[in-house]
């Protein structure tokens, strides 16, 4: 059984939802859980802290430890005053899931600079400033997990989403470079492109009639996509620098593969030309690699070239 006692786990965005889920989850595995939640709209409007200390109540009443966070993590400030939350009140950190967000439906040509600034602001830059001020008390410990909350709006694209698609694909690259910096210590970061009936779903839709008539939204039950957090946020977790998809049960490995395209002659210079006459090369999916970095990329190309990138 993955067992998280001994632990300290925060939660953002845990006072409805997938993240009340989540925190629930890691209290009922034994983790002493910060619920943070500014407990404002859909929109991130308004503040209410009745929300995250409901469900402190409910995780105390349940038989497990837990201590409310009312910071927005929009501000660095934030981010550090709910990482101290937990050191201060339980003595240590080992894992964050990052997952207060906010959300609507604007179209591209519809976007202002504020509606954009505003999505970035919770989401991409919210997951910095939590991990940044998490980071060095992992780093400390020589131990720690960040779970990312994404999205596939963001790997594949959802309409009327341009910012919030945005910010999601950004925390897929944040993950990526915590998990290759913070290898050396012990931490590893990964990220969840879930899928689960939500708030998010029903103030999007609107119509609760609507709703009942998508035989879609009975399968996306919020409860199946806890199993793929939770684990990615335990001791059993060694993989890092992943991104999975959860839905209705499936749970799948989601990746940005590299195809081995076309190598122009050394010593040539490549033309347009040159590029529409091996479309069909450069443009082909299989075979494919997964980089590690972008130095994996780089020595691949190198090694097809003869050349030693280090001399």
């Amino acid at each position: 059984m993955i067992d998280f006692t001994g632990q300290v786990a925060i939660v953002t965005g845990a006072g409805r939802g997938l993240g009340r889920l989540y925190a629930q989850e890691l209290a009922a595995r034994g983790a002493a859980v910060v619920v943070n939640d500014l407990g404002g709209s859909m929109r991130g409007e308004g503040a209410d802290t009745s929300v995250a200390d409901e469900v402190v109540r409910e995780i105390e009443q349940a038989g497990g430890r837990a201590v409310a966070s009312y910071e927005s993590v929009t501000s660095p400030e934030g981010g550090a005053a709910i990482v101290r939350a937990a050191v201060d009140t339980f003595g240590r950190l080992d894992a964050v899931i990052s997952n207060a967000g906010i959300f609507n439906s604007i179209a591209f040509e519809d976007m202002t600079p504020a509606d954009w600034r505003r999505m970035l602001e919770v989401h991409l830059d919210g997951g910095f400033h939590l991990a940044h001020a998490a980071y060095p008390v992992m780093k400390q410990q020589r131990y720690g997990r960040f779970v990312f909350i994404s999205s596939s709006g963001g790997m594949f694209g959802q309409p009327m989403e341009s910012h919030y698609a945005a910010a999601k694909a950004g925390l897929v690259g944040l993950s990526n470079v915590i998990s290759i910096e913070g290898e050396p210590h012990g931490i590893k970061s990964n990220t969840v492109l879930p899928f689960g009936f939500s708030r998010m779903v029903t103030e999007t839709v609107g119509d609760p009639k609507a709703l009942e008539d998508l035989g879609f939204l009975k399968v996306i039950d919020p409860e199946l996509v806890v199993p793929m957090a939770v684990f990615l946020a335990s001791r059993d977790c060694e993989w890092t620098h992943r991104n999975y998809s959860a839905c209705a049960g499936r749970f799948a490995r989601v990746f940005v593969g590299l195809g081995e395209g076309w190598l122009a002659e050394p010593g040539t210079r490549p033309t347009a030309d040159d590029i529409a006459a091996h479309l069909p090369e450069i443009s082909a999916t299989e075979p494919f690699t997964v980089p590690g970095s972008i130095f994996e990329e780089i020595f691949g190309i190198c090694a097809r070239l003869g050349v030693n990138p280090l001399q």
